[in-house]
């Protein structure tokens, strides 16, 4: 899953004291705050962090003690005010995250988060079958989950060559790489469920299959078009968004809509 951290985009945004600070996401998708810092520095690249504190989903990492205007607050309200919605505005104020160690100091809100899309879809290309990933016209493929070989769950698209042939459990260890390499970012793209493309991890004889869900995201150009006024970035630090197993991929193509 490291290959997801490496294509999965992070947006900033940032607004002083008396002013709001927006954050908004295109349609078919919601705000996943990743971090968010309140204080009176802040870091010089929004990869970096602030500079001394810098508050997270995984906890506060201390880096520097040479500034000391902060709050540690600020990701939980913001959370609380933005997380698993469309849009959201906030008034930058020291009185929104509690009290206030620095009150004659000027501060600044600075928010990173992602945007998470509320549709996913599921393909499946049985052994030898060609597969093919698409997007309309100003979104691109945004790979969440791959697997080639066989689990024990199977897939009704691809039954066993025999009636009582054993459960077995193999995957490709490289599936979510050859995606990634071959489809993320474009509008569409082909793959061949082959053991040359992804190895055979199965004994001989098994029926395998590739499977993989995937989301449409707007592709920079397009967001901003719509958006000129909002950071986009490339992630090369974050963690992903998602990451899924093999056992829920399995478990959640039927709930994730087919492209047709």
């Amino acid at each position: 899953m490291g290959y997801l951290s490496k294509v999965l985009r992070n947006y900033t945004e940032q607004a002083g004291d008396g002013d709001f600070l927006s954050v908004r996401c295109p349609p078919r998708t919601t705000i996943t705050v990743q971090s968010a810092f309140y204080g009176r520095s802040g870091p010089l690249h929004p990869q970096q962090g602030p500079s001394h504190h810098r508050p997270t989903l995984l906890g506060t990492l201390p880096l520097e003690d040479d500034l000391h205007c902060y709050m540690s607050t600020a990701l939980q309200k913001m959370l609380d005010e933005c997380q698993d919605r469309r849009s959201c505005k906030v008034l930058v104020n020291s009185r929104l995250f509690g009290m206030d160690p620095c009150p004659s100091s000027s501060k600044h809100l600075i928010v990173w988060y992602k945007c998470r899309p509320n549709e996913y879809k599921s393909k499946v290309a049985c052994e030898e079958e060609r597969m093919k990933l698409t997007c309309k016209q100003g979104m691109q493929i945004t790979v969440y989950s791959a697997m080639f070989g066989r689990t024990q769950q199977g897939t009704l698209e691809c039954p066993t060559h025999h009636r009582r042939a054993s459960s077995v459990d193999c995957q490709s260890g490289v599936a979510l790489q050859v995606l990634t390499t071959r489809c993320q970012g474009k509008q569409s793209c082909f793959v061949q469920a082959s053991t040359q493309e992804f190895g055979d991890p199965c004994y001989s004889g098994t029926r395998k299959y590739l499977s993989v869900i995937y989301a449409c995201e707007y592709s920079a150009s397009a967001w901003a078009r719509h958006h000129p006024d909002h950071k986009l970035e490339h992630s090369t630090t974050q963690a992903p968004m998602h990451t899924f197993t093999v056992k829920y991929h399995e478990r959640a193509t039927s709930r994730f809509s087919s492209d047709t």
